[in-house]
């Protein structure tokens, strides 16, 4: 499904090169639960942009779903982000103001989906995160937990085929931060190929794989047993 070959991504800061992946290869299979690890620096953010198609690398060859992607211009990473990836980030990234079920909606209005349709396909989304009481709830009237469950019905309403999530229990406490887990792996279970970005080992704990990634490079590349 996803493979990385040899990928190098190296950025300029002025008259500094930074070298942030040195040579990465990465296979990674449908219906995957996986954790990418690495203290701060280490290249992990780096590896996540390029795996959500938001970030080309700098050599190397990147292959989704048998597409070489390494080489696309905007409008077709755009498409592809649209129709393969769902985003789950720390900080929700939900507008202020505006109801759980038009956040949701959101992905769907951009791909220019009919208004009746996408409001059936947001509520079902809701639904499965256990959020069909709170539709109309804008996100200060909701908890944490809440606010990451819209994000996850908001990564899931386009059906995607991998969700990637940075940090997605940074900013919840760890009775909220279970429960956004175990929606994770129904998710997995439902054949999501789920991919966590992480310094948290209990977050990790919940993936069934770890890759550990320090100065750019893959260090370890462990399967394990799932929590």
């Amino acid at each position: 499904m996803i493979e990385l070959r040899d990928v190098t991504k190296v950025y300029q800061m002025g008259e500094v090169e930074v070298h942030a992946l040195r040579g990465v290869s990465l296979q990674i299979d449908k219906g995957e639960f996986l954790s990418i690890m690495g203290p701060s620096g280490s290249g992990k953010s780096t590896l996540m942009n390029l795996l959500g198609c938001l970030d080309l690398p700098s050599s190397g060859q990147y292959c989704l779903h048998d597409q070489d992607v390494s080489h696309m211009n905007d409008t077709q990473l755009a498409h592809i982000r649209n129709r393969e990836i769902g985003f789950v980030f720390q900080l929700f990234n939900l507008l202020r103001r505006t109801s759980a079920l038009r956040q949701v909606e959101l992905p769907l209005a951009y791909a220019g989906v009919a208004a009746g349709e996408r409001h059936k396909r947001a509520r079902v989304a809701l639904e499965a995160v256990g959020l069909g009481d709170r539709l109309g709830h804008r996100p200060d009237e909701l908890s944490g937990g809440e606010q990451q469950r819209v994000a996850i019905a908001r990564a899931l309403v386009t059906s995607p085929s991998i969700i990637l999530a940075d940090e997605p229990t940074g900013n919840l406490d760890s009775k909220a931060g279970n429960e956004v887990l175990r929606i994770f792996q129904q998710l997995n279970d439902q054949g999501i190929t789920v991919i966590f970005v992480t310094h948290d080992p209990d977050t990790a704990a919940y993936s069934r794989r770890l890759i550990h990634i320090r100065d750019g490079l893959i260090e370890r590349d462990e399967a394990r047993r799932a929590n």
